[in-house]
């Protein structure tokens, strides 16, 4: 269960919310959250429910696997910048990353953190 409880967390604190804030949303009581984050109780459905309505990635939280975007649902912009993105070299590829997450953070209205995915192997660098 504690995989769970920090993969909640984890997206708690990437929403930029108090585990209190958290707790409301889900329709818990601030120590609930707290046992949630901590292992010591699993989160029911209607409360995974009520924190994904507010952005949580459910999926990443129950298996650690985040959702994965449907190129289906891309618009035609977003399709070309993912294209344009996919040509450039890792560096480029960085600094976007880097630009769009801030951009991201100023526009929110409450800050937003990227969700740390592993680090791929580069063969050429290992």
């Amino acid at each position: 269960m504690s995989g769970i409880g920090v993969r909640l967390r984890q997206e708690r604190e990437r929403l930029g919310l108090s585990q209190k804030t958290f707790g409301e949303i889900g329709g818990v009581e601030a120590n609930a959250q707290g046992k949630y984050e901590n292992g010591d109780r699993a989160p029911k459905a209607d409360y995974l429910s009520r924190v994904a309505g507010r952005g949580v990635d459910v999926l990443f939280v129950l298996t650690g696997s985040p959702t994965p975007t449907l190129i289906d649902n891309l618009s035609h912009v977003e399709e070309k910048v993912l294209i344009s993105y996919r040509v450039l070299q890792k560096e480029d590829q960085d600094a976007i990353r880097r630009l769009t997450t801030t951009l991201a953070e100023l526009s929110a209205p409450h800050p937003v953190k990227e969700r740390r995915e592993p680090e791929e192997v580069d063969p050429v660098k290992d």
